[in-house]
């Protein structure tokens, strides 16, 4: 049998003690290619693009232009509806996965910081956009962004 989380479990395991918290001031960075095996490896692969408040420029560790979630609902976190969540493209390429780091925006292989990866594509993936076409200069704006707490 398998091991189920209540509602008001998983809610805690993401609010403001959990995830919403551990990943507070946040930034995304989109990558071409495939994603790694783990989000303790290594990048392998120059950002695309990065994704903060309102295209913000992000400095690590200090809260400004970080991306942040509401409250969690029904066991699931979303982007803060007041922000804006986009970025400015640096390359040109396909985006095929990005990773979501933490406010320390720590990269390379690592196994001690907070960040997690999901495939990118324009439907059925964890990251859907309307094209994963990235232009250098052009901005991309994230309109939804939900984190889930599976129940079982």
């Amino acid at each position: 049998m398998a091991l189920r989380l209540s509602t008001g479990l998983r809610n805690k395991l993401l609010g403001t003690s959990g995830f919403k918290s551990i990943m507070q001031y946040g930034v995304i960075r989109l990558f071409p290619g495939v994603q790694p095996s783990s989000a303790d490896d290594a990048e392998g692969a120059t950002p695309l693009l990065e994704i903060t408040v309102s295209s913000g420029t992000f400095s690590p560790g200090t809260g400004e232009n970080g991306l942040n979630f509401d409250d969690p609902v029904d066991g699931a976190c979303a982007k803060a509806a007041a922000e804006v969540w986009s970025g400015v493209a640096s390359a040109t390429g396909t985006a095929g996965w990005f990773r979501f780091y933490a406010t320390d925006r720590t990269t390379g292989a690592d196994t001690t910081h907070a960040r997690f990866d999901g495939s990118v594509s324009t439907s059925g993936a964890q990251l859907n956009m309307s094209s994963t076409a990235i232009t250098a200069g052009a901005t991309t704006t994230i309109d939804s962004f939900t984190v889930t707490m599976p129940a079982s």
